[in-house]
Order: structure tokens, then C-alpha cells, then sequence
């Protein structure tokens, strides 16, 4: 039984590489271009998803308290507020701090300056897990004793949702195409640089050389043209990435 000598096909690869410097060169570039346009586009989609879910956060619902309710059944609402499902986190704003809000918003005016706080309510920001789900948790807390209203904005919610479902399924298609754009530029790349050393294979293959012997070296190049382009190209989108 033949012994497999991976020290051979590994000499016999790096040699390749040299030997052909200027079909490895342009392998490598290939790689290169093409490992950017695919992790550019994935970079572009990773922020843009990011960038919506940083914008859902402030999506809230403002939960305004009855009037009525003492402060310690305020601050007790919390706890009930929190168990709704879909309801990631719930934060209390007192009246006052309500009003300091809305003055820093408003331009200066006697009439704003002069309105004491307790024309306000208390309330509560209350931000949502899954905003598909926005209706059934607005129904849910509609429900809790001791919150008088409820204000949201539906038509941002679904707005959000759009916009999150088109960028998903855009960013989607646009990876699956350059993917198979890029394995398509690749496959031509091996192709060429086998066409160019075919008097090679068919010397080896007229002296006797079995399949795997004349493909070890060549898959062990190709390997290696995979390794060095990937780590140019992650070097490379990282720079440009900080850049931008």
C-alpha cells in the first residue's frame, strides 16, 4: 500500500506557486476581489441591520398612569407591566421629569415656562421585544388595572417592519448572487491555470502518475492561493471598514 506524503505535495504546491508566479498572482487577486465585493455587501447588511434594530429600540410605547393611583401603586405597575410577553424593558417617568422634557423641546415661552407639572401624568416607556408582535402587546396592556391610556405610533411600527423585511430579503439576494458569481470566477480561474500547465499533467501522466498524484499538488495550490487571498482581503475590509 502507497504511503500518502503530504511533505511532497506540500513542496510540490508552494514550488507551483512560485514557479507560476503570475497564474498564483492572479488567482490571489481573484480571491481578493472577490472575498471584498462579498464581504463588503455583508458589512453593508450587518450595519443596515443594526441600524433598524437601533431604531425599533426608540419605537416605544408610552404608557400614561390613571390619576387616581397612589405613588406606591405606580411604582407597582412596573412589576405588571413587566410580566406582559413582549415587553423587554419598562422604564417610569414621573411628571416632572415628563415636563423638563417637554420644555427642553419647545422654543422659549412664557406660556410653557409657567405650566406646572401636574398637568401631566406619569407614565412609562415601555420597548418591545418583536414589533410584529406591536398590536397583541398594546391589546395586552390595554388590559392592565390602573394604566389609563396607551399612545403608539402604528404607522411607524409598520413602516419599521417594511423597510426590515425588504433590506433582509435584498441583502439576501444580493449575497447568494455574488456568491455564485464568485464561485463561478474562481472555477474559470482553476480552469485556466490547469489549460496552462496542461503539457505538465500530461508528462506526469505519460511517466505513470495515478489522478490524485497529478490533483494532491494542484488542490494543496489552490489551498494555499485561498489562504493568502483571505488573509489580504481580511486585512483589506478591515482597513477600508475602519476608514469608512
Amino acid at each position: 500500500m502507497k504511503r500518502f506524503n503530504f511533505t511532497y505535495f506540500l513542496v510540490e504546491g508552494c514550488r507551483s506557486i512560485v514557479t507560476h508566479g503570475l497564474m498564483s498572482f492572479a488567482a490571489i487577486c481573484m480571491t481578493v476581489c472577490c472575498l471584498l465585493i462579498m464581504g463588503s455587501f455583508a458589512l453593508v447588511a450587518v450595519n443596515a441591520d443594526a441600524m433598524l434594530g437601533d431604531w425599533e429600540d426608540e419605537n416605544i410605547i408610552l404608557a400614561y398612569v390613571d390619576e387616581t393611583l397612589g405613588e406606591e401603586q405606580t411604582q407597582a405597575l412596573k412589576q405588571t407591566l413587566e410580566a406582559v410577553p413582549n415587553v423587554t424593558e419598562v422604564t417610569f417617568v414621573s411628571k416632572e421629569t415628563a415636563m423638563a422634557a417637554f420644555r427642553e423641546e419647545k422654543e422659549s415661552n412664557e406660556l410653557f415656562d409657567d405650566l406646572p407639572a401636574s398637568v401631566l401624568r406619569d407614565r412609562y416607556q415601555i420597548q418591545v421585544d418583536d414589533l410584529a408582535l406591536m398590536n397583541d402587546t398594546v391589546d395586552q396592556l390595554g388590559e392592565v388595572s390602573g394604566i389609563a391610556n396607551l399612545r403608539t405610533n402604528p404607522e411607524v411600527t409598520e413602516g419599521f417592519l417594511v423597510v426590515r423585511n425588504i433590506a433582509g430579503v435584498v441583502a439576501m439576494i444580493l449575497i447568494i448572487v455574488l456568491l455564485l458569481v464568485s464561485l463561478f470566477i474562481i472555477s474559470n480561474t482553476i480552469r485556466l491555470a490547469t489549460f496552462h500547465r496542461r503539457e505538465e499533467i500530461a508528462i506526469m501522466k505519460m511517466c505513470g502518475a495515478t489522478d490524485w498524484f497529478v490533483r494532491w499538488p494542484f488542490i494543496i495550490e489552490g489551498m494555499l492561493h485561498g489562504l493568502i487571498g483571505a488573509v489580504v482581503a481580511f486585512f483589506l475590509e478591515w482597513g477600508i471598514y475602519v476608514l469608512v
